[in-house]
């Protein structure tokens, strides 16, 4: 039965002085949830995850699963991860290759005490579910990296955890195993009704698999909210930046009117942008928007534009452009390339796709 997961201010150092792995990070995923922590290498996701499954003893805060608290360093409480009665899907496929895919599968529900139908109806649910029915007798050496993690998946699905952990667990795939199971897992996961916290580096690993994403640095968690608000409503130029938006202009805030501004850039023009709060009149901003954001057209309204390169890529075409006294990236969709390198252009950048924060 999935169950609510409570973390509070949790905070993990490895030695005295160093700087914080994670950061006072708070959050609670719903029973029945999937939460992503997304971030790039060394920002405290996966050691937040590893003090969830009690590997990592955290420093100070509070874990709680289903109301009861398993970590509480103050109160001297740490309950060992053999008793917090949680799946965890690693990396690595961590398969015994000794054993056939049933065995694996059926290896924690021995290691409880349950065996004779109870396993034998747990094991055929659990491979059912990840379409693995078929190969139950088969030797885990004999099936594919894809085919391997579908068994670690059962095999910490089998006994009803009270959460499930994933940590990177497409990432020693291959580019159409990593697709494919991508799309599979949320739906296993939604079947079954787990509360699941999910590690990744991969943007759209977590805009496909989460319900929310939270976005960590640094050991901190900067935000925490639905895939649309993280792309469409980024808390700062890092979440930005991280997400996609790679285009940065930058300039000076001239004028505001509620949640939208100008700002003025170097070429004297002037672009209308989401502002964050802490942006008054004359403050200095950057502006970052997404090159799938940037509209072109051969004539009409917008910013005069001119294509520096292209790239064709087959099913979409990059542009550079130079645009606003600056150099920024467009991205068309489409098999084929509609303007030349040295076309002049008119650039459409709607403000409600482009965000400006104080410069760093």
């Amino acid at each position: 039965m999935s169950s609510e997961l409570r973390v509070e201010n949790l905070r993990k150092t490895f030695s005295v002085g160093a700087k914080p792995a994670v950061d006072d990070v708070t959050f609670t995923i719903a029973a029945g949830e999937i939460v992503v922590l997304l971030g790039p290498s060394g920002c405290g996701k996966t050691t937040t995850l590893r003090c969830v499954a009690g590997l990592e003893h955290p420093t100070s805060g509070k874990i709680a699963i289903g109301g009861t608290v398993y970590t509480d360093p103050q109160a001297g409480v740490l309950v060992p991860p053999r008793n917090r009665n949680l799946g965890m899907v690693f990396q690595s496929y961590a398969v015994w290759p000794h054993m056939t895919v049933r065995q694996n599968v059926a290896y924690p529900l021995k290691a409880r005490g349950i065996g004779g139908a109870a396993l034998d109806k747990g094991v055929k649910e659990a491979l059912e579910l990840v379409e693995l029915a078929s190969y139950a007798d088969r030797p885990v050496t004999q099936l594919s990296g894809g085919q391997m993690q579908r068994v670690a998946l059962a095999r910490s699905m089998v006994y009803q955890p009270q959460i499930l952990l994933l940590d990177e667990p497409l990432s020693n795939l291959d580019a159409q195993l990593r697709l494919r199971l991508r799309d599979d897992l949320r739906r296993i996961i939604k079947r079954v009704g787990l509360t699941a916290l999910y590690v990744t580096h991969d943007q759209t690993e977590a805009v496909v698999l989460g319900d929310r994403i939270g976005v960590m640095r640094d050991g901190k968690l900067l935000q925490l909210d639905t895939p649309s608000e993280i792309y469409n409503r980024p808390a700062d130029l890092f979440v930005a930046g991280f997400t996609g938006a790679t285009n940065v202009v930058d300039g000076k805030v001239v004028s505001r009117d509620g949640d939208f501004g100008a700002i003025e850039v170097a070429s004297g023009e002037r672009l209308i942008a989401r502002m964050s709060t802490d942006l008054p009149i004359g403050a200095a901003a950057r502006v970052a928007l997404r090159p799938d954001n940037v509209g072109l057209a051969a004539d009409g309204d917008g910013f005069a534009g001119r294509i520096e390169s292209r790239h064709y890529q087959g099913t979409q075409t990059v542009y550079r452009l130079a645009v606003l006294g600056t150099t920024i990236e467009a991205l068309e969709v489409g098999s084929a390339a509609r303007y030349a390198e040295g076309s002049t252009v008119a650039v459409a950048i709607p403000p409600d796709v482009c965000w400006a924060y104080p410069i760093p």
